[in-house]
């Protein structure tokens, strides 16, 4: 971040967390859901790549909107000929992690936060961020009867997902930038921070527990269905409009052994995010509709509706503000300086993206050596 951007700038990042199931970029939980996917199955009589199967993780929420969509539709399965795909839903980002770690998955859909933290705690060996997802979907909503004005924030209850959450490290940089005082351990302070489910905001909003939130969608839409007003949205307040919020990451395994398979699955996340944004309205009755087949409930219009305008797919990782949102979580005293060097590796998605006449993306100066 220069020296000249606005104060007002947030978001960050933190190693630890991850977002709710249906109403977040990522979710809480620990068990995977093994699926078994019609559109995955391997077509007959096709060619296999260097592996008979690629086992895909993600998160039943909009901002793996790529995963959902593309399984729904088979444009990954497509892609990889006989190969089949084995999908694999997730509640959150450690179980994924720990799936990726313990060789139980190949690729995963997720968010900065749980990058991070396994690239750091694996000290480099274990992941790969290949592409990315989606940018953007967060949101500060509050009770507009209590709250008109920014500076109204000051004595007021604010949830954020968690603590050391992507969203609570965001506000408290927020807060800070303000010339506020908050506790980042007890979010106690000028602004209450209130960690909370955000399977449970809505209703801890309702009650009047909370008087405001800084989530991702569609939690936010769910709170402004029930009387929220958007007070700032997080993505006019990046430069260019754009900051990660889910990544795709790969073993490193995989990739140095399956490097076909991988750039097959970049060739179907790449043609599906073309699709989705050339289709937006099919693409959310799509995501809406594989939510509801991996048994949650299809969103309501009135939340569904708002929540994908604010949600931009893209196959660029936006590896700069991965690093702006790691040290913003430093800043915090959050999380120690993390070694990000190598995180990325993107040549196959950029050879995918040349090939399709698409720019190729940048790394940041991250990238594996």
């Amino acid at each position: 971040m220069s020296a000249a951007r606005p104060l007002t700038i947030l978001r960050a990042i933190a190693v630890t967390a991850t977002l709710p199931v249906l109403l977040t970029a990522c979710g809480y939980g620990s068990e995977a859901k093994k699926e078994d996917n019609k559109e995955s199955a391997a077509a007959t009589g096709e060619k296999k790549l260097s592996a008979s199967e690629v086992r895909i993780g993600y998160f039943p929420n909009l901002t793996h909107a790529t995963a959902l969509v593309g399984l729904q539709e088979g444009l990954i399965a497509k892609e990889l000929g006989a190969t089949a795909i084995k999908p694999q839903s997730f509640n959150a980002g450690p179980s994924e992690i720990e799936a990726l770690n313990g060789g139980s998955l190949d690729i995963g859909f997720i968010g900065p936060s749980p990058s991070i933290n396994g690239y750091v705690k694996s000290k480099s060996s274990n992941l790969r961020i290949i592409s990315g997802s989606a940018s953007g979907g967060v949101k500060l909503v509050v009770n507009p009867d209590k709250i008109k004005t920014l500076d109204d924030l000051k004595g007021k209850k604010i949830a954020t997902p968690q603590k050391g959450n992507t969203q609570d490290v965001a506000f408290l940089n927020w807060i800070a930038e303000k010339g506020w005082k908050v506790d980042p351990e007890s979010g106690k302070g000028d602004v209450s921070v209130v960690r909370t489910d955000n399977k449970v905001t809505p209703d801890a909003f309702k009650q009047g527990s909370i008087d405001g939130a800084w989530v991702p969608e569609p939690t936010a839409s769910k709170l402004v269905s029930d009387g929220a007003s958007v007070l700032l949205d997080e993505t006019d307040l990046w430069p260019d409009k754009k900051f990660v919020i889910t990544n795709v990451i790969v073993s490193q395994k995989f990739l140095k052994e399956h490097p076909d398979v991988v750039e097959a699955v970049l060739k179907g996340t790449v043609k599906t995010n073309e699709w989705i944004n050339a289709n937006p309205d099919k693409a959310k009755a799509s995501a809406n509709a594989k939510l509801e087949a991996d048994g949650g409930k299809p969103l309501d219009a009135k939340v569904i509706d708002p929540a994908w305008k604010s949600i931009l797919v893209t196959d660029d990782p936006l590896a700069s503000t991965l690093k702006t949102e790691s040290d913003w979580a430093v800043k915090a005293k959050l999380i120690e300086q993390p070694d990000l060097a190598g995180i990325y590796d993107l040549t196959l998605l950029n050879k995918v993206l040349k090939a399709a006449g698409k720019p190729e993306v940048s790394d940041a100066g991250l990238g594996a050596k």
